[in-house]
C-alpha cells in the first residue's frame, strides 16, 4: 500500500459536507469515537493538548439547538432578526447526526496562538477521520457560541472556536 497515495486521495476527498446534504443514518458512538481518537493526534507544543471536545447527539442536540435559537433570539437587534436564520440554527443542528463543540483549553504555558492552532490541526484530523469514513462535516464558528452557557460549562482559561457538524452522506 502507497501510503501517500491514499492520503493525498483522502486530502483531495476533504471538504465542507452541510446538513442538508446528510442523510438521517445515525453516526455510531464507536465512529465518533475513532474520529475524536484521530483530533488527539495532532501535535500540540509542550504537550499541553488544549483541545476539548463536547459532542451533542439525542437529546442533548435538541436541546443544544434550542439554546442557539434562543441566544439568536436575545443577541440579534430586531431590526437585524431573521426569522428564516432562527429556523435554520434549529434545522442544521438537528440535521446533524452529531454536533462537537470544538473548545480551546488555554494552560498559560506557551502563546494563546499555538494553542488555537493545535485545535485548528485536531479539527483538520477530524474533517480527514470523517471523509475516510464517508461522514459530512464542516466547521462553524459563529460569534453566537460565545454565549454559549448551559450547553458548556467552561473555565475561564477555555473558549469555544465553534461547532463541527458531523452527519451521513
Amino acid at each position: 500500500m502507497n501510503h501517500a497515495a491514499v492520503l493525498k486521495e483522502v486530502l483531495e476527498k476533504r471538504k465542507s459536507t452541510f446538513p442538508k446534504d446528510y442523510t438521517d443514518a445515525p453516526i455510531s458512538d464507536e465512529l465518533i469515537e475513532e474520529i475524536l481518537g484521530m483530533a488527539v493526534l495532532a501535535p500540540n507544543h509542550k504537550r499541553t493538548k488544549p483541545w476539548r471536545f463536547k459532542v451533542f447527539q439525542g437529546q442533548d442536540k435538541a436541546a443544544l439547538a434550542t439554546e442557539i435559537q434562543a441566544i439568536y433570539k436575545t443577541v440579534q437587534p430586531p431590526a437585524l432578526y431573521l426569522e428564516k436564520k432562527y429556523q435554520d440554527i434549529g434545522f442544521k443542528i438537528n440535521k446533524a447526526g452529531a454536533v462537537i463543540a470544538i473548545v480551546v483549553n488555554f494552560s498559560g504555558l506557551v502563546p494563546e496562538w499555538e494553542e488555537i492552532a493545535a485545535v485548528s490541526m485536531a479539527v483538520q484530523n477530524m474533517y480527514l477521520a470523517c471523509t475516510a469514513n464517508g461522514v459530512g462535516c464542516y466547521w462553524s464558528s459563529p460569534k453566537i457560541v460565545e454565549h454559549l452557557k448551559e450547553s458548556l460549562i467552561l473555565d475561564g482559561n477555555q473558549r469555544c472556536l465553534g461547532l463541527f457538524y458531523m452527519g451521513m452522506v
